[in-house]
């Protein structure tokens, strides 16, 4: 009987503590001195600061991508296109498109390990917004290649502009 009463107290302390905070935070809302989000971070202007391991859109180095495949096979989701084909009178493949569909992407970093010449891993960059799904869709291979490096943030425009690129800006090692 006892046990019982001990467990019913236990549940409504539980409870009112938890409505406390809930009641804290509520009351923080009208605070006269709080700040807007933007108003922190300059978010548009200025990128948002993101701790080291933070796992965000890809960076890609189209340099030395030997197209081996060995990315797409690890992606559970199967986000990665690879395009390439035989480079003649030469050993190895040229690649034509890499392509990561992020509307797909869960960003578990399991493409990342497996890359034997370390030419795939995770950035910084955590918005790369769009008013449409092939917005979404970005092909490495079509960026310009000082954007598809980690050198520089993965920013909408520069995806935006590199869907009008016909050709392929660079091939590949092996060219």
């Amino acid at each position: 009987m006892w046990t019982w009463f001990r467990n019913v107290y236990a549940a409504v302390v539980t409870v009112a503590e938890g409505m406390a905070i809930t009641i804290r935070y509520w009351f923080s809302t009208y605070d006269k001195n709080r700040k807007a989000f933007t108003e922190h971070y300059e978010y548009p202007e200025l990128p948002v600061q993101v701790s080291p391991r933070y796992r965000g859109f890809h960076r890609f180095d189209l340099t030395t991508c030997i197209a081996c495949d060995q990315c797409a096979k690890a992606c559970p989701v199967d986000c990665i296109y690879i395009g390439k084909e035989r480079v003649e009178g030469a050993k190895g493949f040229a690649v034509t498109g890499f392509t990561i569909d992020y509307t797909k992407c869960m960003f578990c970093a399991l493409c990342v390990e497996p890359c034997p010449v370390d030419c795939i891993f995770m950035g910084g960059t955590l918005d790369l917004s769009s008013y449409s799904r092939d917005g979404a869709i970005v092909d490495f291979s079509r960026l310009p290649v000082d954007i598809a490096w980690g050198r520089s943030s993965l920013n909408p425009t520069a995806v935006a502009e590199s869907k009008v690129i016909v050709q392929p800006v660079h091939g590949g090692p092996n060219q």
